[in-house]
């Protein structure tokens, strides 16, 4: 890897790269507006968080396939693959199959469940080409974003589609990714309307059995497609419409696909009145199926509406409030001895937000105050406040602090689920008086840019939990039921370091550095069958670097180096992960990839869950042509 890395300034000095390296310069990734962290566009240089962004060209020089593996590339996530169809990601710890304390945005779509307060990772599907950028918070955002948004929130967002003109298609295969293709094209009705249209599909191979490294029998299918149209009315106004169908077949279990399938629809308008004020509104719908081909079924249908408004008021201050209502329908077909009661649950959540800037020393001190006010069928009322102090010495220079305080809310399996043995006898049961998941999150950060070619961004925390879940054994002889409760606290801690460094116009280099430490421990007055340890299995440090460079005006070359330290228990050992892209622009229209994952070894092993067995993950080897016209 280091050859690889000493070669790349030598064969690439000189050239003009033939793609848009040259366009992002260390000013302009800087001064790049992202949204996640006020709802409302700010400059990254300025943004007083934990945020990392990866961009469209960080994604298509990657090589990355599909959401889970473009994630990787942000260094302040925990990313591990567990078999063919399912991943493992959260931020700042309590990684699992479950995870559930980040929150997840396509678009202002929140994808969620409330069976397990989660996501599945294997329906959650865009046309990477269509990505404009993927921001990334670490720490907590629920003054903004509400309940669930305790670790971080991993906000998706396309382009416009005023950008997507044209036709683009793609066809690749390998031994891994047995096939994909994909088809978008992209238009005007109008001078003012635009639009988009795509269909994509595709099959990956199975992982591999860590007991005898035979196949797992678990290779994943999906087909998906979607429209999206803008419409700008006037300078002031901006309307979107868009929605996606998808149908998958995930079969982690190795032995009977589950049927995957789902639709949605997001309308959106956003309103300047002024260079002072806007607002937006926001309405959306998501209907979900999943049959887990044992007889248990899951439908999901949420309605969701969001509004906001932000405005200024004098000089000093700039005020965004909000309110948003969401309607869950829940319905399960329950089996014999595994289910939930009641099988039908409507979930309703309701909530509003304030949050206030102030200047308190021009270009020199801000103060940010804001909370959450929201209200869920469980717990009633929640109150998440944030409250941040930045201080910018230059230009070049930002510091800043937070405290806040963010839940996690309960799902319908800590307090509707249950397990049994036999018809009336009881295995595992859920508790209706399980209550919140707390957090007190006191964060650090500095955000420095020593010239024109680094910048780099320095986070530090301490969150302190509260009620996390645990497994309370019965009474003797047998300790049946177990009750789920919240029997385990603790606190993590940690630093997230990141940076990206340009040596010249045709070569740059991005990364990062996470070390996280947890010390959890099981209540007084718990008795927690997992020993507190059940929630989470993370590595202590990693690191991630990416090269990408142009070699000539019409071949690209991008390496992707991971290391993950090994996990506690169950135990994984530590790796080492090298992905390989080469780009070749054999005409304007026509461009041939080359891409290698995880060369370094024949498979490892990333993450290994309580069920299904423990997989490993093998080399793949692809190749993929692209024609744009």
């Amino acid at each position: 890897m280091l050859l690889i890395f000493q070669a790349i300034p030598f064969l690439s000095r000189g050239q003009e790269g033939f793609v848009s390296l040259k366009k992002l310069s260390m000013e302009e990734l800087l001064n790049m507006e992202v949204t996640s962290v006020s709802k409302h566009p700010e400059r990254l240089a300025e943004v007083a968080s934990a945020i990392q962004v990866i961009t469209s060209e960080d994604i298509r020089y990657s090589g990355a396939t599909n959401v889970p593996e473009a994630l990787r590339l942000a260094a302040n996530l925990q990313v591990a693959q567990v078999n063919s169809s399912q991943w493992a990601i959260s931020a700042r710890g309590f990684n699992n199959v479950l995870a559930n304390k980040l929150l997840v945005l396509i678009d202002g779509r929140t994808v969620y469940t409330p069976m397990y307060a989660g996501v599945y990772w294997d329906v959650q599907n865009v046309l990477l080409e269509d990505v404009d950028r993927i921001e990334v918070i670490s720490g907590p955002g629920g003054t903004l974003w509400g309940a669930n948004a305790v670790n971080g929130v991993i906000n998706i967002i396309t382009k416009k589609t005023n950008v997507t003109q044209g036709t683009y298609t793609e066809a690749g295969a390998g031994n891994q990714l047995l096939g994909m293709g994909s088809i978008r094209h992209g238009g005007k009705i109008a001078k003012n309307i635009s639009y988009r249209a795509y269909a994509m599909g595709f099959k990956r191979g199975s992982t591999v059995l860590a007991t005898d490294e035979s196949k797992a029998n678990d290779s994943w299918t999906m087909g998906q497609g979607g429209f999206q149209m803008n419409w700008t009315p006037s300078e002031k106004n901006d309307v979107t419409l868009q929605s996606n169908v998808y149908d998958g077949r995930p079969d982690p279990d190795g032995n009977n696909p589950v049927i995957a399938r789902g639709s949605n629809v997001i309308t959106r308008w956003t309103h300047t009145t002024s260079e002072k004020s806007d607002f937006q509104l926001q309405l959306y719908y998501d209907q979900t199926w999943r049959d887990f081909r044992n007889g248990f079924t899951e439908r999901l249908t949420t309605f969701d509406f969001d509004g906001q408004h932000r405005f200024k008021l004098g000089n000093r201050n700039e005020i965004i409030w909000g309110l948003g209502a969401r309607s869950m329908d829940h319905d399960v077909q329950n089996l014999e001895l595994f289910g939930f009661n009641p099988a039908h649950k409507n979930l309703h959540i309701y909530n509003v937000f304030v949050q206030d800037e102030i200047v308190v020393i021009p270009e020199r001190f801000r103060l940010v105050l804001g909370s959450k006010f929201e209200h869920n069928v469980y717990t009633g009322w929640q109150l998440q406040p944030n409250a941040r102090l930045v201080w910018s010495p230059s230009s070049r220079n930002m510091l800043w602090t937070a405290v806040s305080r963010s839940v996690r809310t309960p799902s319908r399996l800590e307090r509707e689920f249950s397990i049994s043995l036999a018809p009336g006898i009881p295995l595992l049961v859920g508790n209706p008086d399980f209550t919140n998941e707390e957090l007190l999150a006191y964060e650090l950060g500095w955000r420095f840019q020593p010239d024109e070619k680094l910048s780099f961004s320095l986070s530090s925390f301490y969150n302190i939990y509260s009620n996390i879940r645990s497994a309370e054994p019965g009474p003797p002889p047998f300790g049946i039921p177990i009750m789920i409760a919240n029997g385990v606290e603790g606190n993590t801690y940690g630093i997230e370091l990141s940076g990206n460094y340009r040596i010249n116009d045709s070569w740059r280099v991005r990364g990062g550095y996470t070390f996280l430490e947890k010390e959890l421990k099981v209540k007084p007055s718990s008795n927690d069958a997992n020993g507190g340890t059940a929630e989470s299995n993370d590595p202590q440090h990693q690191i991630l670097v990416q090269a990408m460079t142009d070699i000539s005006r019409r071949i690209e070359l991008s390496v992707v180096s991971r290391y993950t330290s090994a996990l506690p228990k169950p135990v994984v050992a530590e790796y080492v992960a090298l992905d390989l892209k080469i780009a070749w622009r054999i005409t304007n229209f026509l461009e041939l990839n080359v891409i290698g994952q995880n060369l370094l070894s024949d498979y490892h092993a990333e993450f290994v869950p309580s069920s299904p067995a423990p997989r490993e993950i093998p080399r793949s080897i692809f190749g993929k042509i692209i024609c744009r016209f």
